[in-house]
């Protein structure tokens, strides 16, 4: 297994690193961060990135919420003792242990990308008791046409080999390289935070870990089965968000019984890192006066 991030030598100066914990559950070493006091409310990430993607929107909502923002499994300085089960339900069933560890109910999920789907994922096998759900760029829609067939089988391959991380690791040295990948979802992200994610994706474990998730992913399924989801899904989508397509939102509000679309001119895939106030502003607090946005 390739070398993992190591808290202590390489977390000194990670956001919100006081509220930072490290919990150990079967088969995983968790980096978890908790803050402020009220309603829980559970941060999920998208894939690749980590707890630090949190930087400015946690210590904001901590006001409101206590806030559970965990790094997924595998990424960041979630450790892994072994093989882990990255699909969607293995990463669910995951974070319901962590919850059960935590002792902690949330009320409200906020998840970025892939963390939106795991969110929807856990409320509808009913892992997660929600009162609402708020997709920042979810990212519910499978790859169409020509990517739906390869984009897999091409992950799967890549996972395969052992060598393949380490070179993703090897080009992350490339600073120029790590802004270009960032650019491309339509976000201009602080400096802080793309030095941070240059550290992750010089990580060979970080890396692996990543392609593990996006060789396991269905959202065929979720799919499938989001008529049932029974939590108020509000879709926040930036209008210049280039990773997903901002219109794949009205598919899911389609599907979805109660589902309102909120679009964000000006902002991108990473919209809650550009402007982490304006989307502390839309997540509703339960059974409060945002509740009848829905």
């Amino acid at each position: 297994m390739p070398e993992a991030l190591d808290f202590d030598r390489h977390a000194g100066d990670w956001p919100n690193r006081a509220a930072s914990r490290l919990i150990e559950t079967p088969g995983l070493r968790w980096h978890v961060q908790v803050m402020g006091a009220g309603p829980p409310l559970l941060l999920l990430h998208g894939t690749g990135a980590s707890t630090h993607s949190w930087a400015g929107l946690a210590p904001l909502l901590s006001r409101r919420f206590k806030v559970i923002a965990p790094d997924l499994p595998g990424q960041g300085f979630t450790i892994a003792s072994g093989r882990q089960d990255l699909s969607m339900r293995g990463m669910a069933g995951a974070i319901r242990t962590l919850m059960d560890h935590l002792q902690l109910e949330p009320q409200i999920g906020v998840g970025h990308s892939a963390g939106a789907a795991i969110l929807a994922r856990m409320s509808l096998d009913r892992q997660l008791a929600l009162q609402s759900i708020v997709a920042l760029n979810g990212a519910f829609v499978p790859f169409g046409g020509l990517a739906s067939r390869v984009f897999s089988p091409l992950a799967k391959l890549l996972t395969l080999n052992p060598v393949v991380p380490r070179i993703f690791a090897w080009s992350a040295g490339d600073r120029s390289a790590v802004e270009r990948l960032l650019r491309s979802t339509g976000s201009k992200v602080p400096d802080q935070s793309l030095a941070l994610y240059q550290r992750l994706f010089a990580s060979p474990a970080h890396v692996a870990s990543t392609l593990s998730m996006m060789a396991s992913w269905d959202l065929e399924s979720l799919i499938r089965d989001l008529p049932r989801l029974q939590p108020p899904l509000l879709l926040v989508t930036g209008e210049n968000d280039l990773t997903i397509a901002p219109g794949d939102a009205k598919l899911i509000a389609r599907l979805v019984p109660v589902s309102r679309i909120l679009p964000l001119p000006g902002l991108g895939h990473l919209a809650h890192e550009e402007d982490p106030q304006r989307i502390a502003e839309v997540i509703p607090s339960p059974a409060g006066p945002n509740s009848a946005e829905f």
